[in-house]
C-alpha cells in the first residue's frame, strides 16, 4: 500500500480505522467471489445441451459485468473500464448465440428442408464483428489513456478480481468449445472462444496493473492493452471467417480428410468407386452425398445394402448428427481394370491398378478411370 494509503488508515473512521474497513470490504470481496464462483461451476455442469449451456453463458457474462464493473468502481482504472466494456459485448453475443441455437434447433419445416442450423453461423459472423469492434475501441481508449492518464487507487483489489475473472471465462469458453466440438455448434465454439479470448485481454490488463503497482509508470497499462487488442481483432477476423465459409458452403477441408481416410481404410471389394463426394454442415448436422459405383448386375436389394454399408460406417464415426444420401452407379467397362473385385462372374479386363481415394479425386463429378497412357 502506497505511503498515503499508509497515513489514511490512521484516520479513525466511525469508531474504526481505514485499514479495519478496508479488511471488512475484502472480507466481503472475497465471500462474494466465493458465492459467485459456485453459482458459476453450477451452471456449468447443469449445461447438458447446446441451447442450455449457451443460456447458462449469457448468465456467466452477465456475472461477470457486474464484476467488472465493480472492480472499476473500486480502482477507477480505465483498462479495467475497457474490460468491463468488452464484456458488455460478450453479454450481447451470448443473447445472440442463445437465439441462434433456439432457432438452430427448430426441426426442419417446408420452407427449410435443411433445417435451420446456418442461423449458427449468422450469429458467429455477429460475435466475430463484435469482437473485432470491440478490439478497436480497446485500442482507442488505451491511447487515449496514454494521452489523457488517470490516476487508480486500490491496485490490489482490483487486480485480484480481474484475474478471477479471467479465469472464470477461461473455464467456461473451455466448456463451450468441447462441447461446441462434440456436438458440431459452431456458434458454441465461438462463444468459447470469445470467452477465452477475452480470457487473455483480462490477464493482460492484470498484468499491466501489476506493473504499475511495481513500477509507478502508468502508461505501461495502454501499451499491454494495445498489444492485447492486435489480437482479439486477429481472434474476431478468424471466427468471422469461419462464419463466412459456413453460411457460403465452404468445403471444409479437415473434415473431408478425415472422411477420406476412413471410407479408404474400411473400402469394400464392392465399392468400385466413391466420387462426386460433398459435405455440407448446418450448425450441428453434417449433410454427406456421394456416387457409389457397384457392380451392375447387383439387383436394387443388394446395392442398397452397400449405401447401408457406406452409412452405417459414417454413422458410426460421426453419430446421428449426418444426413447421407448416396446415388448408386453400375460399374461400366472401363471400371474393370480399377476393381478388386475377386470374384466378379463379368470381368472384362483384367484389374491393373486400384486407384486410393483422395481429397481431390473423390471430389470429381466423374467416374474414376486409369489414365489413358495406362490403358
Amino acid at each position: 500500500m502506497s505511503d498515503a494509503g499508509n497515513s489514511l488508515c490512521s484516520q479513525p473512521l466511525c469508531g474504526k480505522t481505514l485499514f479495519e474497513v478496508e479488511v471488512a470490504s475484502s472480507n466481503q470481496f472475497l465471500y462474494f467471489l466465493f458465492v459467485s464462483l459456485q453459482l458459476i461451476f453450477f451452471l456449468l455442469q447443469k449445461g447438458l445441451y447446446n441451447l442450455k449451456i449457451q443460456k447458462r453463458i449469457a448468465v456467466l457474462s452477465i456475472l461477470l459485468l457486474i464484476a467488472k464493473v465493480f472492480a472499476w468502481y473500486l480502482t477507477g482504472s480505465v483498462a479495467i473500464l475497457t474490460d468491463a466494456f468488452e464484456s458488455i459485448v460478450n453479454v450481447i453475443a451470448g443473447l445472440i448465440g442463445v437465439y441462434s441455437l433456439y432457432v438452430s434447433a427448430k426441426p426442419r419445416d417446408q420452407d427449410h428442408p435443411y433445417g435451420h442450423g446456418k442461423a449458427e453461423f449468422i450469429s458467429a459472423a455477429v460475435e466475430g464483428a463484435l469482437i473485432a469492434i470491440a478490439g478497436f475501441i480497446i485500442i482507442y481508449e488505451a491511447i487515449n489513456n496514454l494521452i489523457h492518464p488517470h490516476a487508480i487507487k486500490k491496485l490490489d483489489y482490483g487486480i485480484i478480481l480481474v484475474i478471477v475473472t479471467g479465469l472464470i471465462n477461461y473455464f467456461a469458453g473451455a466448456v463451450c468449445i468441447k462441447t461446441g466440438k462434440k456436438n458440431n455448434s459452431l456458434a458454441l465454439i465461438s462463444s468459447g472462444k470469445h470467452l477465452q479470448t477475452d480470457t487473455w485481454s483480462t490477464l493482460g490488463i492484470a498484468v499491466g496493473l501489476i506493473l504499475i503497482l511495481i513500477t509507478g509508470l502508468v502508461w505501461l497499462d495502454s501499451v499491454v492493452a494495445i498489444g492485447l487488442s492486435l489480437f482479439i481483432i486477429f481472434t474476431g477476423y478468424k471466427i468471422l471467417r469461419s462464419s463466412i465459409a459456413g453460411i457460403m458452403d465452404e468445403a471444409d477441408a479437415e473434415l473431408l480428410e478425415k472422411m477420406v481416410a476412413m471410407l479408404n481404410a474400411n473400402r469394400r471389394q464392392n465399392w468400385i468407386d466413391l466420387h462426386n463426394l460433398r459435405i455440407i454442415k448446418y450448425g450441428g448436422t453434417i449433410h454427406l452425398d456421394c456416387h457409389l459405383t457397384v457392380p451392375w448386375y447387383l439387383n436394387v436389394h443388394e446395392a442398397h445394402k452397400e449405401i447401408d454399408a457406406v452409412s452405417e460406417l459414417v454413422k458410426n464415426e460421426y453419430g446421428e448428427s449426418v444426413e447421407l444420401f448416396v446415388h448408386s452407379d453400375g460399374c461400366l467397362d472401363f471400371s474393370c481394370k480399377i476393381c478388386t473385385k475377386t470374384d466378379c462372374p463379368v470381368r472384362k479386363h483384367a484389374f491393373e491398378k486400384k486407384i486410393e481415394w483422395t481429397m481431390e479425386n473423390i471430389s470429381s463429378n466423374h467416374k474414376h478411370s486409369l489414365p489413358v497412357a495406362e490403358n
